[in-house]
């Protein structure tokens, strides 16, 4: 496979934005958050400069997954951040204790969603059950303009160590 496109999932960078009017260089974290750049804006790289930076947003193994770009909005209310997922619901111990891996594996192939795991017991923490639903997160950060939807991904496939 060729890999198009890299995220860390969490990261701090030296950034200039507005802060009360005036441009600074600030150290954003973002963590749980991700870069949401809007189109021409000079950190962007330079093949996503005339669309913005692209936004993967990850749903969780049974549900869909967002392709998003960056907005102004979120230049100037988020410091160039939007969500990096929708969250969690249940704690990894609390969804191993609620359900059990082998009816998650299961459920996901009568989806036709091809499963790799390295326990049974490690796909019950990350079943969909643990988490937001993303599709109503992305709907929110795109009505609100933080970010904008360009494509939805449906799992075909799960990998999990």
């Amino acid at each position: 496979m060729k890999q198009i496109y890299d995220v860390a999932h969490n990261i701090a960078k030296i950034e200039e934005h507005i802060v009360n009017e005036r441009k600074l260089k600030v150290c954003v974290h973002r963590k749980g958050a991700t870069r949401a750049f809007p189109a021409g804006h000079e950190d962007t790289p330079a093949c996503y400069k005339e669309i913005g930076q692209p936004v993967l947003v990850p749903g969780d193994m049974g549900r869909c997954s967002f392709v998003a770009v960056g907005t102004e909005k979120a230049m100037a209310e988020t410091f160039g951040s939007t969500c990096h997922g929708a969250g969690r619901m249940l704690s990894r111990g609390a969804a191993k204790r609620s359900m059990k891996g082998q009816d998650v594996l299961r459920d996901l192939e009568s989806r036709g969603i091809t499963v790799k795991a390295g326990s049974l017991p490690s796909l019950a923490e990350e079943a969909s059950q643990a988490y937001k639903d993303v599709a109503d997160i992305m709907d929110v950060v795109h009505n609100a303009g933080i970010s904008r939807k360009v494509a939805m991904a449906i799992p075909m496939g799960v990998i999990k160590g």
